[in-house]
């Protein structure tokens, strides 16, 4: 099993590119590598330079691999598509110039759903005809990624939007094709939901071509889903722990991909809020000494 582990800038607060309170792209890179990592997501498309020749050289000289990049954008809202597809292409584009491979699609955070993370039985549903567009949006982009720039894209289950609980999940992937769509599984978003990481993994781990490592404390899962805590003041919270903290089983996954001969990236993923007294480069070098602690 050749497992590769990398770390991305939502471990370090940075999830919007213009964000005025993200730190410095450059010092992202040196405390990735700092801290024992040896490849990076890009960030939102627009973080990090995209003139390729500036990010080749800042990731030459911290001996860093670009692993992927997110599309974190409302497929939800039909009327911010032009969107949507600005932030696939220029991630694709992006992607391709450093040999990077996996384009993760998320569904960002939609206020229908913003108070129910976690409580599946009470989030609003799509109705048959949005479902069919939010779809058909997600496949076309998906297409995009991986006929017209040959990238491996990946569907993320994420807390708050309309791709959040484990029968969305799975009816995508039943309505989509496997050849243009495979699945980037996130450990704590799966957990957040309400869902068993492990079980899914057991059922899937053929479609998944790339793996978040993120923990969740139950502690604070339990209050946020109680009170109907937004996602982002859940993170203030720390509701995303340091891996081994929380309750996903860590040296299972690590076997269940070790039966099926996974091999490629797996990236940490701790998002923090950054005005908060954090120390992310902390947390990443922990994060990377218990996954050696179990075989990672």
């Amino acid at each position: 099993m050749t497992i590769r582990i990398g770390n991305a800038p939502c471990s370090w607060g940075v999830e919007f590119a213009n964000d005025p309170r993200n730190p410095p792209w450059r010092q992202v890179l040196k405390d990735c590598a700092d801290a024992g990592y040896k490849g990076i997501e890009l960030g939102p498309v627009g973080y990090m330079p995209e003139d390729p020749a500036v990010l080749a050289e800042a990731l030459a000289e911290h001996d860093l691999t670009l692993i992927g990049g997110v599309v974190f954008r409302a497929f939800h809202d039909e009327n911010q598509w032009d969107d949507v597809l600005d932030g696939a292409v220029r991630t694709c584009k992006a992607l391709v110039a450093h040999g990077a491979q996996h384009l993760v699609l998320i569904d960002s955070i939609s206020p229908r759903r913003a108070l129910t993370a976690g409580r599946a039985e009470a989030a609003e549903q799509m109705g048959p005809e949005e479902w069919a567009a939010f779809r058909d949006r997600i496949a076309h982009v998906a297409r995009i990624g991986a006929q017209e720039y040959g990238l491996t894209v990946g569907i993320h289950a994420h807390a708050a939007g309309f791709m959040d609980f484990e029968p969305e999940l799975e009816r995508l992937l039943n309505e989509v094709p496997e050849d243009i769509l495979k699945i980037c599984f996130d450990t704590g978003h799966h957990s957040y939901a309400g869902f068993d990481p492990v079980a899914f993994m057991k059922r899937h781990v053929n479609r998944i071509s790339y793996m978040h490592f993120k923990d969740i404390d139950p502690k604070v899962k339990a209050d946020v889903i109680a009170k109907g805590t937004g996602f982002y003041d859940a993170c203030g919270q720390g509701i995303f722990c340091n891996l081994g903290q929380g309750d996903v089983d860590f040296p299972q996954v690590r076997q269940i991909l070790l039966d099926a001969g996974f091999e490629g990236w797996c990236t940490v993923e701790q998002d923090c809020d950054p005005t908060l007294d954090v120390s992310p480069i902390t947390d990443a070098r922990a994060n990377r000494e218990y996954l050696e602690s179990i075989g990672f």
